[in-house]
């Protein structure tokens, strides 16, 4: 069963995460470099911090990510408090 684009979707807010449930990047060039793809974005629903919620547009999925587990920062940096 698909649920329907969450009335919170708005194009003008997307975000390029992987979508855990459909995985349509995987084979992507672009998404590969880490390069925002024009096919492979995730709506942007809502965020509360570093907290994002996210729909896919192809499968409609609907998840949170804490963004901060995807930041990479530079060698000798140190973490955030």
């Amino acid at each position: 069963m698909r649920l329907p684009i969450d009335p919170q979707a708005d194009i003008a807010r997307r975000a390029w995460l992987p979508c855990p449930a459909c995985d349509d990047a995987r084979d992507c060039a672009v998404c590969a470099d880490r390069r925002n793809c024009v096919e492979h974005w995730r709506y942007l629903i809502s965020n509360q911090g570093a907290v994002v919620h996210l729909q896919c547009p192809g499968c409609t999925h609907l998840w949170s990510v804490d963004t901060r587990r995807h930041a990479r920062r530079p060698v000798g940096d140190p973490p955030p408090c």
